[in-house]
């Protein structure tokens, strides 16, 4: 690709799963499905025998987020769950039929002699347009839907699955979500914990956990999917006296309106465009970030404000970063977004609680949903210098590393733009 030829052409860089070229993901207005989950295996075991996926399909506008619970614990659940729960994705992804899914699914995997059941329960959503959502549920506790703190109830269409082994039945429904609507969807180790204590001796029940979820959203409106996820995994826990009883997965999907962030990085291939960037920055509707001392001093040239530089040392050895008035972040350039790139090549989630300037970045991202990047291009000879650690990468080659893992890893809606 040119990178001159495409920047004197305009375009923008879009990823979300692939990456188009002249497309731009922030000017859709439809809502963000956030999706969060958290899980922990069953006291004395390595592994959970729960398995949970999301995918996003940008071509489609689809979001398939699946929970899968083996039969049992330990290895081989995890086992019959992981196998579960890519088979479905795998055909989901293709618009199989349910009956079509299901019936593979469960004349793959083995059943119990005794009581006649699939080793792997399932619970599938597959959501369309951010809204249109389509749930197949079998075995696993039925999802909650919660609407300004209450429930809604679908109807749920029993589907037969021909030439099956098993008795349990399959359900599938639809609805279609609004603003601020959660799915929560858990293994039954949720529901089932703290069975037989005095005041839950049938466990916390789906009931029960419904009431408690509803209470702690009404409570915490904004909440995040990860966070709640976490709220009532910690909740199940302590009804079993914080040593689990069997494996417990919780996720939460939450329709709402995107959060944005915008990263400069780099000067303008031409002077001309100096303005443009600092106007982008003055008015851009969402979080910004600046990255790099030269962008810093044209947008702070260009809109006759001042940068404040902290004196606070960073620990991994990275320049401090700085102040600038409508800015909330300013940080030195191809040093800290190469050590950001570092940290997401090697974190499993992100998180808000790393220190220094790369870490401030990591939160930020964590925070956002619709990431667009504002690349300049013009060339810094200090960075072609061959003395310099091969690591030190051209800034547009790392910010294209950061914006694939932002996307492919985490999620996140990403764009790129050079100027």
């Amino acid at each position: 690709m040119n990178d001159m030829a495409d920047i004197d052409k305009g375009l923008s860089f879009v990823k979300q799963g692939t990456l188009k070229e002249g497309t731009s993901v922030l000017a859709e207005k439809e809502m963000f499905v956030e999706v969060g989950s958290v899980q922990t295996q069953k006291a004395g075991n390595e592994v959970c025998g729960d398995v949970f996926l999301s995918h996003k399909i940008s071509e489609e506008n689809r979001t398939i987020v699946i929970l899968s619970d083996g039969l049992g614990s330990g290895i081989k659940a995890n086992v019959l769950a992981t196998m579960t729960a890519s088979m479905a994705m795998n055909f989901i992804k293709v618009n199989s039929p349910v009956e079509h899914t299901a019936r593979i699914i469960m004349m793959t995997l083995p059943v119990d002699r005794f009581r006649k059941i699939s080793f792997s329960s399932f619970t599938i959503l597959d959501i369309m347009g951010n809204r249109q959502v389509k749930m197949i549920e079998y075995g696993n506790p039925p999802v909650l839907i919660v609407r300004k703190n209450s429930l809604i109830e679908t109807e749920k269409t029993e589907v037969a699955v021909v030439g099956s082994r098993v008795k349990q039945k399959i359900f599938v429904s639809t609805y279609k979500a609004e603003k601020n609507d959660r799915i929560i969807l858990f293994s039954d180790g949720i529901t089932q914990s703290g069975i037989g204590n005095a005041d839950m001796p049938f466990g916390w029940e789906r009931e029960n956990a419904a009431r408690w979820i509803t209470e702690t959203i009404s409570g915490q409106e904004t909440i995040s999917a990860a966070a709640l996820s976490g709220k009532i995994l910690a909740r199940a826990l302590r009804n079993d006296a914080f040593t689990a009883r069997d494996d417990c997965s919780c996720g939460v999907v939450y329709f709402r309106e995107p959060r944005k962030i915008l990263f400069c990085s780099g000067p303008p291939y031409r002077s001309d465009n100096d303005k443009y960037l600092a106007g982008r920055v003055r008015d851009y509707k969402g979080k910004v970030i600046i990255s790099g001392g030269t962008t810093a001093q044209i947008v702070a040239r260009e809109l006759k404000r001042e940068i404040i530089t902290r004196i606070d040392k960073d620990l991994n050895g990275l320049p401090p970063d700085s102040e600038m008035e409508g800015v909330d972040l300013v940080t030195e350039g191809i040093l800290t977004i190469g050590k950001v790139s570092g940290y997401l090549e090697n974190l499993a989630q992100l998180k808000d609680d790393i220190p220094g300037p790369a870490g401030k970045i990591i939160a930020l991202f964590n925070g956002n949903d619709e990431i667009e990047f504002l690349v300049g291009t013009r060339v810094n000879e200090a960075h072609q210098d061959p003395n310099l650690p091969v690591e030190l990468e051209i800034r547009r080659n790392v910010i294209k590393k950061i914006a694939r893992l932002l996307a492919d890893k985490f999620l996140k809606k990403v764009s790129i733009m050079y100027v």
